[in-house]
């Protein structure tokens, strides 16, 4: 029985998780009708509602549809960037700046917004940065669009670049990859993407280290990491200046940007080249998570660490510094009430908040 403002979930015990070609197993998966809620706090003037909905809305927009599959938030400078796989549909909505929707206009929409994309096959995995959002095919396409103000965080190249105010509003097919694309993540002004090879390849801006190739040049060329050329990897994430890698085999590597601490090496310091987070050594991690300048990490045994910017109380731990410069494990408030510890799964994190997905044994 459905009850609005409630999630209605189905769980299938251990199915395998199949982002593109990158496999993970997970305990559950979710099958889910989407609900949202809409943030009021912007830097750019006034949002869609002028309070924020204290419970979740049902979109009523995307009933008749397929049931999302993925979805991607972020929040780095205005309202909530949603974004939805429907079957081989993108549905967008939220902050249309720079061409960010994929719609061909530069403003915002309300409603969710199919995209109109040149693509004929499913859609597996999306990204944004809130600016410029990148989407992958079943088969390994990578699409992109979005702001690009000279930096070539958009990877196409000269002459197919901005239509208009810097952004480019239709999704572009990136052809210089050499192998199809398993995964995505979008920076604040540049783009990584994972080979179904497990091989990192990045482009745009670099002023922080943020490429991990040990210099500032940057550009719009997708180029390997030279000191992973014999790393394979698992997963890739990106914040607002620096990034994170996951090895096969459940090693943290962090670079760029570090005066948040949200390097996780106990220092304030920038890094030139991917290292790892010796912090985590001794554990395994399974998820890696950035927001715009912190980071998490899961690991095997279900614990959450996270790092970095605690300025808004996004990491989850009373009583921390503005800045965590090593990973901290996050404890959960629970009652007695016999549902047993909490695992968690995967993390999710924002420019100033986080969310997980866990589950409980007794569950």
């Amino acid at each position: 029985m459905q009850s609005r403002n409630k999630i209605q979930l189905t769980l299938f015990p251990k199915v395998s998780y199949n982002r593109c070609s990158a496999k993970t197993e997970l305990p559950f998966l979710l099958k889910a009708e989407l609900y949202f809620l809409i943030s009021s706090r912007s830097c750019r003037g006034s949002t869609t509602r002028s309070q924020p909905d204290s419970k979740p809305s049902f979109i009523s927009e995307l009933r008749s549809r397929a049931p999302v599959v993925c979805m991607d938030t972020l929040s780095h400078f205005t309202t909530l960037f949603l974004i939805g796989i429907l079957k081989n549909c993108l549905f967008f909505r939220g902050y249309g700046g720079f061409g960010a929707l994929g719609h061909s206009v530069y403003h915002r929409e309300l409603l969710p917004k199919m995209v109109q994309g040149s693509w004929d096959e499913e859609m597996c995995h999306i990204a944004t940065s809130g600016t410029h959002t990148a989407a992958i095919t079943k088969s390994g396409k990578l699409y992109i669009w979005g702001r690009d103000e000279g930096d070539g965080r958009l990877g196409l190249g000269p002459g197919r670049g901005p239509d208009f105010a810097g952004g480019l509003g239709t999704p572009t097919e990136v052809k210089v990859m050499p192998e199809p694309v398993a995964a995505v993540s979008c920076g604040g002004f540049f783009t990584m993407a994972l080979t179904e090879g497990g091989q990192l390849w990045n482009w745009g801006a670099n002023s922080n280290y943020e490429l991990g190739r040990g210099d500032k040049i940057g550009g719009w060329k997708p180029q390997p990491v030279p000191s992973l050329k014999d790393v394979r990897l698992v997963q890739i994430a990106s914040g607002g200046y620096h990034s994170l890698a996951l090895t096969d085999k459940g090693e943290v590597l962090s670079w760029g940007h570090g005066g948040h601490g949200q390097l996780g090496h106990s220092s304030l310091h920038s890094r030139k080249v991917p290292e790892p987070v010796e912090a985590l050594a001794n554990e395994k991690v399974t998820y890696i998570a950035c927001g715009g300048s912190s980071s998490a990490a899961v690991t095997d045994k279900g614990s959450l660490y996270m790092w970095g910017n605690a300025a808004d109380s996004q990491l989850g731990v009373p009583g921390l510094p503005e800045l965590q410069s090593s990973p901290i494990e996050v404890k959960f408030l629970s009652d007695d009430d016999g549902l047993g510890d909490h695992k968690v799964l995967s993390v999710s994190v924002g420019a100033s908040h986080a969310m997980c997905l866990f589950s409980r044994s007794s569950c």
